[in-house]
């Protein structure tokens, strides 16, 4: 059902981008692989099956000053966009009180603003076709809040407001939305992860190093988008939270405050 169908993936040049973009290129769609690193994702692209098939697009979610440019070229060039994957993000590892705003309003320009600034972008493509689909790669921590992860959080949080509002909003011209909360995965995001300085966190943490695979992952998310469903949970015993919480609020609590941060 992928076959030639168009699909743009940012923070595509490792983890859960790129293990979406191997899936995704072995199901015949042609693909628009985006993120800061230029070199990863040209090496990506070169190990992808029908290789020239695809477009590197640098992109920074931290600058969407020319993203509408971007979701222009991208149309000019293949045509059209059946699916916009916003997975580019980064996580945080220190508390709220030591955190200065500075760093909060840098997660929340790239998980949020950045995120919802490209899907403001492609969305009259969407409304102009009838039809498109944003994947949305949320977290856990867009349904409960979690040690040193007080900014992460709330950006994800965010999300599930506006993209729910489009949900509901876009039906009407066909346009779909899937909201997808991961779990532990087995990804470098918590290297990557700032700390109360703004700089990387710089270490693996157990509970990525310990996480359910990328690829798996990806699969699920496919299955997911393939299906049409409005959320979907991924990861392994952890997402059994989400669930405890809505049932049973008063145990979620003594169960979350015994789980390590890291």
């Amino acid at each position: 059902m992928y076959q030639d169908k168009v699909i743009w993936i940012t923070g595509a040049s490792s983890g859960i981008g790129k293990a979406l973009a191997a899936q995704w290129a072995t199901a015949g769609a042609q693909l628009v692989l985006s993120a800061r690193n230029v070199e990863a994702l040209e090496a990506l692209k070169a190990s992808l099956p029908n290789s020239d098939r695809h477009l590197v697009l640098p992109l920074d979610l931290a600058d969407s000053s020319n993203f509408d440019a971007l979701a222009s070229a991208v149309v000019e060039k293949l045509g059209k966009i059946d699916i916009l994957v916003n997975n580019g993000g980064m996580s945080q590892r220190s508390e709220a009180h030591e955190t200065p705003l500075e760093v909060d309003r840098r997660i929340m320009e790239v998980n949020y603003f950045g995120n919802i600034a490209l899907t403001k972008a492609v969305l009259p493509y969407f409304q102009k076709q009838k039809s498109g689909h944003f994947l949305v790669i949320s977290s856990i921590a867009g349904k409960f809040g979690f040690f040193l992860r007080s900014a992460y959080s709330a950006s994800k949080h965010a999300l599930h407001g506006f993209y729910e509002s489009v949900m509901l909003e876009e039906e009407k011209n066909g346009v779909l939305v899937t909201i997808a909360c991961p779990g532990k995965i087995n990804t470098n995001i918590s290297v990557n992860a700032l700390n109360k300085t703004g700089e990387k966190h710089g270490e693996m943490d157990h509970n990525q190093a310990t996480g359910m695979s990328a690829e798996e992952c990806a699969r699920q998310l496919i299955k997911a988008v393939s299906k049409g469903k409005k959320e979907v949970l991924i990861g392994n015993k952890e997402i059994k939270a989400v669930t405890l919480k809505r049932l049973l609020p008063g145990v979620f609590w003594k169960v979350i405050r015994k789980q390590s941060a890291t």
